[in-house]
């Protein structure tokens, strides 16, 4: 009897991946925005780093804006000068458009 050799990254036809399956129903129960929201607030601090987010003391989504409340004056001025690169480092991070507008508290 000769056993078939079968990859690890082959599937049988019809079948789909975990990753396949959680995207569909993002997308049928239309939760894709808030889940983009919800990976922004859980991974700031990767996306900006431990200085930043040591910082930062509330952070959430509203409306496709960002509402930042920061710790430190200095910082807070730095970031809002660099207030249009802080939106396109976030959207490419979370790979779409999340959020619009920032807002420092």
């Amino acid at each position: 009897m000769t056993k078939k050799y079968v990859s690890a990254t082959s599937r049988d036809p019809g079948t789909t991946t975990v990753k396949e399956a959680f995207d569909k129903l993002l997308q049928v129960y239309k939760l894709r925005g808030r889940f983009n929201e919800t990976y922004l607030e859980t991974f700031w601090g990767k996306m900006m780093g431990p200085m930043i987010a040591s910082r930062t003391t509330r952070l959430y989504v509203r409306d496709r804006t960002l509402y930042i409340e920061l710790s430190s004056a200095p910082l807070r001025n730095e970031l809002v000068n660099a207030k249009q690169k802080l939106i396109q480092v976030v959207n490419k991070e979370v790979g779409a458009d999340v959020i619009d507008d920032v807002v420092f508290t």
